[in-house]
């Protein structure tokens, strides 16, 4: 073969792998998962898994691939998760953590997402479980900001590792009706971190338990660090909620979004607990029937209005005040 033949061959090859390169980068880049199943509430309600589409497809196609790129790096696994699930694929996004804490079992970040995932799922024990794993791996190890993957409209994170830990591992608890442990786990919460969305948003939870076990006077002292002046970026339904606790706003002043979000599922929860303490009780479970009438399956007023009316009973919902 002559040097010319030679030339072409040569320069053959290459440009066959460089369109194999360039195709299998484009077929990685347009991935687009399946969509999971409906998903059925533990009340036999059906919700249809929405199609991956938009910016948040693209966001989960570049996390993917950044991962494949490089699977060594635990924190391009844990995005990959959390672009995964936040198309609504709990499923999958808990296989990935799943494989993560196969690779890296001392991370305490893996178990803290698998946790909420399984939480979605309404796998109550499966995310305290690990939840409890995370809260042991961080004793002792400084506290962290969480980067967000949804950002606030200041784009300022205002969650912790520590902080998230302990909320989801009370929420998880809560949820079980395990009110000394989901106290617990919110105070330590709350000392996690000073911003007032940390603030605000752990002590709705704890006001909410001292209630549920009968201790107005306790839960109303919990209320001591609430007062209007508080700059909150984010959590603004619970820091509302706190200050009707405390008699700072009115019933009427609560702000409630047009539509199920989360935002109104967590002001439509605190509403209902509150009647259901007061001693109004067809109003609290109209009110937790009407979060669940909603399509924001899983957010956390979603889910716990469902946990209370599975297990509706007046020793659990509402105690003699």
């Amino acid at each position: 073969m002559n040097g010319s033949a030679t030339n072409m061959t040569f320069f053959l090859t290459t440009a066959i792998w460089s369109l194999l390169i360039l195709s299998s980068c484009k077929a990685e880049n347009s991935h687009k998962p399946v969509t999971p199943e409906p998903f059925t509430t533990p009340l036999g309600k059906v919700y249809q898994r929405n199609k991956a589409s938009g910016k948040s497809l693209q966001q989960y196609q570049k996390a993917r691939a950044a991962f494949l790129e490089d699977t060594s790096d635990v924190d391009l696994l844990i995005w990959y998760g959390r672009r995964t699930a936040y198309l609504g694929n709990y499923e999958d996004a808990i296989a990935i953590y799943s494989k993560g804490i196969q690779r890296f079992p001392e991370d305490a970040r893996l178990y803290r997402h698998r946790g909420h995932r399984y939480i979605s799922l309404r796998e109550y024990d499966k995310a305290i479980n690990d939840l409890e794993q995370g809260a042991e791996l961080i004793k002792g190890k400084a506290n962290e900001i969480e980067p967000d993957g949804m950002p606030n409209t200041l784009n300022i994170p205002v969650s912790t590792l520590h902080g998230n830990i302990w909320y989801h591992l009370g929420l998880a608890y809560y949820l079980k009706h395990d009110y000394e442990k989901a106290y617990r786990a919110y105070l330590k919460c709350r000392q996690s971190g000073t911003n007032p969305d940390n603030l605000v948003s752990s002590t709705h939870w704890l006001y909410m338990i001292q209630r549920r076990m009968g201790n107005k006077e306790r839960a109303d002292s919990l209320l001591l660090p609430i007062t209007p002046e508080l700059e909150v970026i984010e959590n603004n339904n619970y820091y509302d909620l706190c200050k009707f606790y405390k008699g700072l706003l009115n019933e009427k002043d609560l702000a409630q979004e047009e539509g199920s979000t989360a935002a109104s599922d967590a002001i439509l929860y605190g509403l209902a607990n509150w009647h259901l303490y007061e001693g109004n009780l067809e109003k609290g479970e109209t009110l937790l029937n009407d979060i669940i009438a909603g399509d924001s399956w899983t957010s956390f007023g979603y889910v716990a209005a469902e946990s209370d009316l599975m297990a509706m009973d007046s020793s659990k919902v509402a105690p003699t005040k």
